[in-house]
Order: C-alpha cells, then structure tokens, then sequence
C-alpha cells in the first residue's frame, strides 16, 4: 500500500511518478523498496489519468450520500431511472477492479 501512497503524494505535489521518485519517497519514509513492485506500480501507471480514477473513485460515495439526504426525492424516481444508476455503479465498479489487481 506504501507504493500507492507515494504514486499519490508524488501525483499531489506535481512531481512524476518514475522509480527513481517513488524509491526517494519509500526511502525517506524508512521502507525499503522493492524493485519489481516499483517497476509494477509505474509501468501499471504509464498512461492512467490519476485525477480521473479519484474522481470516479469518489462518485459511488456522493451517490450514496445524495439519496439519504433527500430521501423523498429517490422514492419518486422512476424504476428506469434506478436502474440506469445500477448499470452506471456497475461499470465504474468494473473499470476501478482493475485498478485494485495493481494494489493487491
């Protein structure tokens, strides 16, 4: 989970996110790096949007959060409706599973 936290801080203050970077964050922090994880996580990395994925990461939790703050307004949605919400859960939900293999 170190590696993931030191992409993030690295994609947080600007930095880019390459081996030589992540092995000074692990390092600072006293955990001693292992090459091939570090190769792993920035080749997994090479070419994802990290601002997009914590976007839809975060989507599920406001949609959750919306219907208990106005639950009269979720009981008059139309059956079409929620289940247009259900398949859109489902597929971000797919396209963030790849994302926890690399985490793992």
């Amino acid at each position: 989970m170190e590696y993931v936290y030191a992409a993030l801080l690295l994609h947080a203050a600007g930095k880019e996110i390459n081996e030589e970077n992540i092995k000074a964050i692990l390092q600072a922090a006293g955990v001693e790096a292992d090459d091939a994880r570090v190769k792993a996580l920035v080749a997994a990395l090479d070419g994802v949007n990290i601002e997009e994925v914590i976007e839809k990461a975060a989507m599920p939790v406001a949609v959750a959060a919306a219907p208990a703050a106005a639950p009269a307004a979720a009981e008059e949605a139309p059956a079409a409706e929620e289940e247009e919400e259900e398949e859109e859960e489902e597929k971000e939900e797919e396209a963030l599973a790849g994302l926890g293999a690399l985490f793992g």
